[in-house]
């Protein structure tokens, strides 16, 4: 069983307490440390990537925008998630065009927390009824444009389980060449290597129309 860890920051003391002990019930979840103010959570976070991010809403929207764009620069393979108490569906669609994979409701049950948390952690996006499936749309087919062409061509092989000798030979091109767009297909779509390329690279193309929203 895969182990995600998490990062929070978050400006409520109680509450990073009892966000640790609430994910040391599970065997997937581990909470790594947290942060008050969002230069010590940069920090911590570049020296040691967790999986997900979790940022709190306290310091206000312009703040955690902010943040999650410099998190985007320092640590592009952190998955980001929104731990809010309200938050309008203009302003969601800003936070996941900027990178936050995730937002959640703190009102909302703990399993949903955990739900969100896996998902986005498997490299998804989780939304709750309140944003849009127009919304979703359009942030699959703008993230399928961030790709090059090659890379795209490159995305299709790999879904076809073909090696980076395969591919390499396939497009004329050698297998360092491959790597190095690998890596650079890794850092712009999040995902941690092949075998998740692999399983995500239909949605990554936007050839797969995204899952609504869940219901909750």
């Amino acid at each position: 069983m895969s182990v995600y860890t998490v990062f929070a920051r978050e400006a409520e003391p109680v509450a990073a307490y009892g966000l640790e002990s609430l994910l040391a019930e599970t065997e997937d979840l581990k909470l790594i440390g947290h942060s008050q103010n969002s230069a010590e959570a940069l920090m911590r976070v570049a020296a040691t990537p967790p999986d997900i991010m979790l940022i709190d809403q306290s310091s206000g929207l312009r703040d955690v925008f902010n943040f999650v764009t410099e998190l985007r620069v320092a640590v592009p393979s952190v998955r980001i998630v929104l731990w809010v108490v309200e938050m309008a569906e203009v302003e969601s669609f800003r936070a996941l065009q900027i990178g936050a994979r995730g937002i959640v409701r703190r009102s909302l049950p703990v399993t949903v927390l955990y739900e969100c948390l896996r998902s986005v952690a498997q490299g998804n996006l989780w939304l709750e009824n309140t944003v849009s499936t127009q919304v979703v749309g359009y942030l699959n087919r703008r993230n399928s444009t961030r790709l090059t062409p090659r890379e795209r061509e490159i995305v299709k092989l790999v879904c076809r389980g073909m090696k980076n000798k395969e591919i390499a030979e396939a497009l004329l091109i050698t297998p360092g060449t491959v790597k190095v767009h690998l890596m650079h297909i890794f850092e712009k779509t999040g995902v941690k290597d092949r075998f998740e390329l692999a399983l995500q690279g239909n949605r990554i193309l936007g050839l797969e129309p995204p899952d609504p929203p869940d219901s909750k």
